[in-house]
């Protein structure tokens, strides 16, 4: 494990500023572009949440203060050069200050071949064939069937898993994890559960798995 850096070994510009890019620590998206003096990062550590250099006011920010639109810190990282940071987030509402998700909204340019993909894109695009009833569409039928259709379906996808996995066939076990991932995702979808749901009950788990391993060890 890596030993923290102290603040003084960061690169601060002649203005005494450092660049802060905030990720959601969940999503991997990035949130905001925003900048950090070394009063406002130490704020950021003492409170764990952000605390900004305001450029425009010239003061500081605390995130959310006003809004409620906090950003809970999870870890800051520094770049190569100590010279930028990178702050992974747990957010409690919108970043930008028009009210979406994420500053970052408008494309400029998108690649014809290369897609970029993700659990959460794929989500959304589930959740679109349940409310708009995409005609023709295999995950519309799931969820017009109901929970019973869909228990189904995962059931037997679990049942694939097991099959190619005890053949020890590689490539055939991840094509039916990614099956039984996608009618996991639909039962998620149905019950109102979302990724950062079970990311959560995960990340709690992690925890009591590293306390347990520390009382062993003590032991």
């Amino acid at each position: 494990m890596k030993t923290n850096i102290n603040i003084d070994e960061l690169k601060f510009d002649e203005k005494g500023l450092i660049p802060a890019i905030v990720v959601d620590a969940i999503t991997k998206r990035v949130l905001t572009l925003a900048y950090m003096n070394k009063e406002s990062l130490q704020i950021s550590m003492e409170k764990e949440l952000t605390c900004f250099w305001s450029r425009s006011r010239q003061e500081l920010w605390l995130k959310g203060e006003t809004s409620g639109n906090v950003q809970h810190i999870v870890s800051i990282t520094a770049d190569c050069d100590k010279d930028a940071l990178v702050v992974m987030v747990e957010p409690e509402g919108p970043a930008c200050h028009l009210g979406t998700t994420s500053c970052f909204e408008n494309p400029v340019y998108q690649s014809e071949e290369r897609h970029e993909f993700s659990l959460e894109q794929l989500m959304e695009m589930l959740v679109g064939r349940k409310v708009e009833k995409k005609e023709g569409s295999y995950t519309t039928y799931l969820f017009e069937k109901g929970i019973d259709k869909i228990l189904k379906k995962v059931g037997e996808e679990c049942t694939e898993v097991i099959i190619a996995g005890k053949a020890d066939d590689k490539k055939e076990t991840i094509y039916e994890i990614a099956d039984l991932a996608y009618h996991v995702m639909v039962l998620m979808i149905q019950m109102g559960i979302s990724l950062e749901d079970v990311h959560r009950e995960l990340a709690s788990r992690h925890v009591i798995d590293h306390k347990v391993k520390q009382e062993k060890m003590t032991k």
